[in-house]
């Protein structure tokens, strides 16, 4: 018996929970990024965690429907978003707020979308990157006729498809990889690990060792990287994009952080989750790492720190205003966003209601 193959699976960190870097400020200035990149990360991390926090009050308050909070994944989010070029494609879940935000999408267009009106959805900026989607998984189906279609046209472009831990036991997942491995295609699998899937632990999802492995049975190759480290993030997107970019084929990354919130707004994680965990996620949070990194070399003052968040504040009221004095659409919208040209009796029906008026 011979070994034929063997397989490996690397973990990256650049900033750790102690906001401590494994480099310095010099090296990560030649690897690319700057401290002034470093205060545009923490300013769009802040500004989601804000609008994410008056998106579950707009919820509570009736003035908005079910909503899936992106608490604790605003690093590894907001990373795609800054690292992404503006001719590449984004194909979300329903968690990814920071990524379109940071990609062009209006906070006032993502509070329509969960307010129920399908016009929240038509992005004025990044208007080929896809819609929120809210099935499991089948959007990596999506990024696959999207990278083909780049590979088809010879076009330098690159699809970047993001998933849950819980979304990587799904079918359309591995039929993805295995699509994504055979034609060699520019995608870049971002599975954001945040731990649960609604009340299922990692632990009961999967058998394997790491997440990003199965990209190897895709015949490509995976890592990890910590999720709440928007440094090491930024660094291994840029890897993996570029390397798409250049032809050589798609990758994976599992961004491993910790979901803070409940599922959605229609959950109560108290009931499954472990308190002492919970806590202990809190102390390596994204938000509270680069803040303290700011800190610590003196690259921001805590005066400076509560202009931002005033800022922010002023923003994103100002966008929850615009979406609550936004006009509704008439009812016969119901029947205007599934075909192109409508069945005869989908009119018939659009009279009816006409008629009723």
């Amino acid at each position: 018996m011979k070994t034929i193959a063997t397989f490996s699976v690397k973990y990256s960190q650049s900033l750790n929970p102690a906001a401590e870097l494994n480099t310095s400020l010099e090296q990560l200035a030649t690897a690319g990024i700057h401290s002034s990149d470093l205060l545009d990360f923490y300013q769009s991390m802040l500004l989601i965690r804000t609008f994410d926090t008056k998106a579950i009050a707009l919820q509570r308050t009736g003035r908005l429907g079910t909503y899936p909070s992106c608490l604790g994944q605003e690093a590894i989010s907001t990373a795609i978003g800054k690292t992404m070029h503006a001719e590449d494609v984004f194909i979300p879940g329903y968690r990814d707020a920071a990524t379109l935000i940071c990609r062009g999408t209006t906070m006032q267009q993502i509070l329509l979308y969960w307010g129920g009106d399908e016009r929240g959805m038509n992005f004025t900026g990044n208007n080929q990157d896809l819609p929120y989607n809210v099935p499991i998984a089948s959007q990596c189906c999506h990024s696959i006729g999207i990278a083909y279609a780049f590979k088809l046209r010879r076009e330098p472009r690159v699809a970047v498809v993001v998933c849950g831990d819980g979304g990587t036991s799904e079918g359309d997942f591995y039929e993805s990889l295995n699509a994504a491995g055979t034609w060699q295609l520019p995608v870049v699998f971002v599975v954001i690990n945040n731990q649960w899937a609604i009340s299922v632990p990692r632990s009961k999802q999967s058998g394997c060792t790491t997440l990003a492995q199965k990209a190897i049975a895709g015949g490509f190759s995976g890592e990890q990287v910590d999720g709440n480290d928007i440094i090491g993030c930024h660094l291994q997107l840029t890897k993996a994009i570029e390397n798409a970019r250049a032809g050589n084929g798609p990758h994976l990354i599992e961004a491993i952080t910790y979901r803070l919130s409940d599922h959605t707004t229609a959950d109560d994680a108290s009931r499954y989750r472990d308190a002492d965990d919970l806590q202990q996620a809190w102390r390596e949070e994204p938000l509270l790492r680069l803040r303290n990194l700011l800190l610590n070399h003196q690259l921001i003052s805590e005066s400076q720190l509560e202009a931002i968040q005033s800022q922010c504040n002023e923003e994103v009221e100002a966008c929850v205003a615009e979406y609550l004095a936004y006009p509704p659409q008439p009812n016969s919208a119901i029947f205007e966003y599934m075909y192109q040209q409508m069945p005869c009796g989908l009119k018939q029906q659009l009279s009816e209601l006409e008629t009723q008026r």
